[in-house]
């Protein structure tokens, strides 16, 4: 593994504070990504959508984010994370824009598509400017609060969308959240460094390569390529979409109780990240780092989607709760990102983020169209619509659980190192 070096350390008041910029922006991004499960009844009745249709729009969204991440990350390198992310909250506001002016499914596709484009640095530009301006132990915690942050605003796309709905409609809902993104973009301009290109190039500016071989040919990075792909895209595949459809025509609740489940939801894995924040530079410390963790607790996480998929209906009123379960089980497989952007130099951190976060997300969108298209596919030949999900739910399943073993497997070093 190459060496772990920072190149500029924070000092702590500064560190906080672009933390608290770069966090309000990437609250924004999860509640725009998963505003979408609890809009999906309204979208589906104005809109006359299938399921299909639905994950396609829900996909949308990381179909965008997935085709930015590999020019985001050498963008990310050379003029560093202030700069790149506020040209993409730029497009994000004008995708919201797009969103709320629809009157099409074609329409609510684009605007969907051009927020995932806008919104695919919050992450990203953090992370590597973190990989650079923080102490290894102390990036592990504010990435898990970064996505304690993503939570948040999870949680703020549930019960507080339910309720504003009857208030102010989801087109305003979308207008809102273009101010609030114009919001941290004065944030993130007021707080945030300006990036040093000639710390990390060795004095020569512009010698930042574009290239992503070095990254795509690291075993540690393929090693850990699967389960991005189908553990933690799939994770947020649950958390964003499919939970809530599986609550409403799987175990028979409301829109009003899947809002409220998907609420909880959310809560859980607020803290459950605040809780890796709390606890990862204390496993650092003590020897248990990302794969050592990964391959202990990922497992219980298809045992508790096995759970889902056998009880169906039988689940009832503890469907909300197994989905929790679940969700928090797959939150060790998040170590795997900061994991990964740590294994290189931080001249290739921006890279490295954005190439693993391209597999995240292209899971992501995989398995929400996927699924749609699989429960479609299933009740087309005669499945009932609860067999269709429960045997949608079984093909993502054993994806998921194969890719473990891919995990387990697979070597992290090449011989010569």
């Amino acid at each position: 593994m190459r060496p772990l070096l920072t190149v500029t350390v924070l000092p702590r008041c500064s560190a906080i504070l672009v933390f608290l910029a770069f966090a309000f922006a990437y609250f924004l991004s999860a509640l725009i990504r998963a505003i979408t499960a609890t809009l999906a009844p309204t979208l589906t009745l104005e809109f006359a959508l299938n399921a299909s249709d639905l994950g396609l729009l829900a996909g949308g969204y990381f179909l965008g984010f997935a085709a930015t991440q590999l020019p985001l990350g050498t963008w990310l390198d050379r003029q560093g994370p202030r700069t790149v992310i506020l040209y993409f909250l730029a497009a994000a506001v004008f995708g919201c824009a797009a969103f709320s002016l629809a009157t099409s499914f074609t329409g609510l596709l684009a605007g969907r598509i051009l927020c995932g484009v806008g919104v695919s640095a919050c992450l990203m530009a953090p992370l590597t400017g973190y990989r650079r301006w923080l102490e290894p132990a102390t990036l592990m915690r504010a990435n898990s609060w970064m996505l304690m942050t993503g939570s948040f605003g999870m949680v703020a796309s549930t019960l507080p969308v339910q309720w504003l709905m009857p208030v102010v409609g989801w087109r305003m809902l979308f207008w809102i959240l273009a101010v609030l993104l114009l919001l941290s973009m004065v944030l993130i301009a007021w707080q945030v460094p300006k990036w040093d290109v000639l710390a990390l190039s060795g004095g020569a500016a512009g010698t930042v390569s574009a290239s992503y071989a070095e990254v795509w040919k690291d075993p540690y990075f393929r090693k850990m390529t699967p389960i991005g792909f189908f553990s933690y895209g799939g994770l947020v595949a649950m958390q964003t979409l499919w939970a809530a459809p599986w609550m409403i025509k799987v175990a028979g609740y409301s829109a009003l109780q899947a809002a409220s489940g998907m609420f909880w939801i959310n809560i859980s894995m607020l803290c459950a990240f605040w809780t890796w924040g709390m606890v990862n530079p204390w496993l650092v410390r003590h020897g248990y780092h990302a794969d050592r963790m990964i391959a202990r607790g990922l497992p219980l996480s298809f045992v508790l989607l096995a759970v889902l998929i056998i009880l169906g209906p039988d689940a009832s009123t503890l469907t909300a709760a197994l989905w929790a379960l679940y969700c928090v089980s797959c939150t060790f497989v998040s170590l795997a990102q900061p994991a990964v952007g740590m294994a290189f130099a931080p001249a290739l951190a921006g890279r490295a983020l954005s190439a693993y976060n391209l597999v995240i997300f292209a899971g992501i969108f995989v398995v929400q169209w996927g699924i749609g298209l699989a429960v479609d596919g299933f009740k087309l030949i005669g499945l009932s619509e609860i067999q269709a999900f429960q045997s949608a739910m079984s093909m993502f399943l054993l994806c998921c659980v194969l890719s473990y073993f891919y995990f387990l497997v697979a070597k992290s070093h090449n011989r010569s190192k």
